[in-house]
């Protein structure tokens, strides 16, 4: 994931750069780009937002909810540790690469009030979504890890939902601290998804 990473990080400052100096990339401060250019990028702009919005669909509403209901909670979270770096980091890719193209076909100079809110919601997707990727969801992996090492003790984690955890927690002071430290870090994480996913929509 380092070289994702890398270029993640190359493609959010192009995508800060263009917005805030678009005319440094060859952008008209009137909107007047040549048809071609404007055509490439339009469709860079679509098919990037249209993949994190899809994207953030199906993992926040639909695929998530169904591996939680379906799988064994140790399997379903190791399967999320893996997922989610991945998830976070195309979905923050493809902000980059909409912030970057709508900024460059709207100028900030010439943009009317509702393009200036379409970018703005763009650059909060992509914050949320770096926040995930950078902060959130490595301290939900490490307590994760702590969480299950608890539970093997217990010989609790291949049942399918939350029942034992919750019981083994009322009598284990342990597993209690750590089930109220992961649920307001994943919490701070989901929040984050929802927003996200919510200013993608407003985009729309």
């Amino acid at each position: 994931m380092g070289w994702l990473t890398r270029f993640l990080t190359a493609v959010g400052f192009l995508a800060v750069g263009v917005m805030f100096s678009p005319e440094t990339f060859g952008s008209k401060s009137d909107g007047l780009n040549s048809p071609k250019l404007s055509t490439y990028l339009k469709l860079a702009h679509l098919l990037s937002f249209s993949t994190a919005w899809g994207a953030a669909l199906w993992v926040t509403f639909i695929g998530g909810i169904i591996m939680f209901k379906n799988l064994p909670r140790h399997q379903f979270g190791n399967l999320q540790s893996k997922m989610f770096p991945a998830y976070f980091s195309m979905v923050g890719a493809c902000c980059a690469i909409s912030v970057a193209s709508f900024g460059y076909l709207h100028p900030w100079k010439s943009s009317d009030t509702a393009e200036k809110y379409q970018l703005g919601f763009l650059l909060s997707a992509l914050a949320f979504n770096l926040a995930n990727l950078f902060v959130f969801s490595p301290m939900t992996v490490e307590i994760m890890k702590q969480r299950h090492k608890v539970e093997r003790e217990q010989n609790i984690g291949d049942e399918v939902g939350w029942s034992k955890n919750v019981e083994v927690a009322k009598v284990n002071p342990k597993l209690a601290a750590i089930n109220k430290k992961f649920g307001m870090i994943h919490g701070l994480s989901s929040l984050a998804n929802i927003m996200s996913f919510g200013s993608l929509t407003l985009h729309s």
